[in-house]
């Protein structure tokens, strides 16, 4: 071959064809980030439990955010001083209470559950009287005699209560040194989190994350507001009426509200089983009471409270608090309506204007 054929030969030849390799790189990339994204999952849900406990961790260190940001314009001192009066102030609240409800709590409900107990039984002998057994064979008017009849029944159920009471505490203890951990130092725990994310997306994370932060202020200053006047109203009702214990009953009506639209119901059944030994008139004016408070607190009070915080419709949050509760127990069901809010903004920031291109939540957010 002479030059001439050579060259023909090297301008006739076509371009090497690359295509083959750059898409088995893709491909490759995909598969590697498919791998990850299921680890990822795989050991966020085999975690979930813990990542409940910090994230109501957060939702505690919201709460001292915003009680030291309400003092700002009370006490002249700085964010540190303001947030250790907070604590300090928190303390002894929760000491005042610990030592006021040592002599008043364990009485009162040592009667209530004695009353509920023979209320139950009088309802188990008449539905037996129609051949429905509700409670089952071992049912008695005397649960402590019921517990003590065998020693091995006995401890296991000591056993069973030791161990949650002790997982109680000790996420309870958790909770609270994360919620002053977070408190305390805010910004550098959020920056630990917006570094992960490209420089230019950077400003973007801070922004929805301050949104999310005051979401979950909100969320629980208000929860705390309904909490106080669903127990002290409910509280001097049931007082007015002569209930038994209409403090205890009062405090576990307050305390439904951190479960929606299900909480109120079941808080419901404890007045009308203290309430039955008292007669037909009692039990009427205790049920339609409850049921006027709570409905003004449901309707009127709590979404005032709530508007600025929570704006998602009720069948999401009951769908939420029923797959949460199913999947996760007591911490999901507690969770489940600050977890649905702040779910909410980040599918409306970064997926609906981010990702979308779409201002229709920024729309739906002036609209209501």
């Amino acid at each position: 071959m002479g030059p001439e054929r050579v060259r023909e030969v090297v301008l006739n030849e076509s371009p090497i064809d690359h295509s083959g390799d750059t898409g088995q790189r893709s491909l490759l990339a995909t598969g590697l980030i498919l791998l990850v994204a299921g680890v990822t999952l795989f050991l966020v849900w085999t975690t979930v439990p813990s990542l409940l406990i910090v994230f109501a961790g957060v939702l505690f260190a919201a709460l001292l955010d915003a009680a030291a940001r309400a003092l700002a314009p009370v006490v002249p001192l700085g964010r540190v001083w303001r947030l250790t009066l907070v604590l300090l102030l928190l303390s002894a609240l929760s000491g005042f209470g610990l030592v006021w409800g040592a002599g008043k709590l364990p009485e009162q409900t040592r009667l209530l559950l004695k009353v509920m107990d023979a209320q139950l039984d009088i309802v188990q002998q008449h539905l037996l009287s129609y051949g429905v057994d509700l409670l089952g064979p071992e049912w008695g008017r005397d649960i402590a005699q019921w517990l003590f009849a065998d020693q091995g029944r006995f401890f296991s159920h000591a056993q069973f209560l030791l161990g949650g009471a002790s997982s109680l505490l000790t996420g309870v203890l958790v909770i609270l040194f994360l919620g002053i951990l977070f408190a305390f130092d805010p910004t550098s725990y959020r920056e630990s989190l917006v570094v992960l994310v490209r420089q230019s997306y950077r400003a973007r994370m801070r922004a929805v994350m301050d949104e999310m932060g005051n979401v979950m202020r909100l969320w629980f200053v208000g929860q705390l507001i309904r909490i106080i006047l669903m127990t002290l109203c409910v509280w001097l009702a049931l007082y007015l009426i002569g209930l038994p214990g209409p403090f205890v009953l009062g405090l576990q009506a307050g305390l439904s509200n951190f479960i929606p639209y299900l909480g109120p119901i079941v808080a419901a059944i404890p007045i009308a089983l203290v309430a039955m030994p008292l007669g037909v008139s009692p039990l009427i004016w205790a049920v339609v009471v409850y049921t006027i408070i709570q409905s003004i607190e449901g309707y009127v009070i709590g979404p005032l409270i709530q508007r600025q915080a929570v704006e998602t419709p009720p069948a999401w949050t009951l769908v939420a608090i029923v797959l949460l509760g199913a999947l996760f127990g007591v911490m999901g069901i507690a969770l489940a309506m600050p977890l649905v809010a702040i779910g909410r903004v980040a599918i409306i920031r970064f997926y609906v204007e981010d990702y979308l291109g779409d201002r229709l939540g920024s729309a739906l957010d002036n609209r209501e």
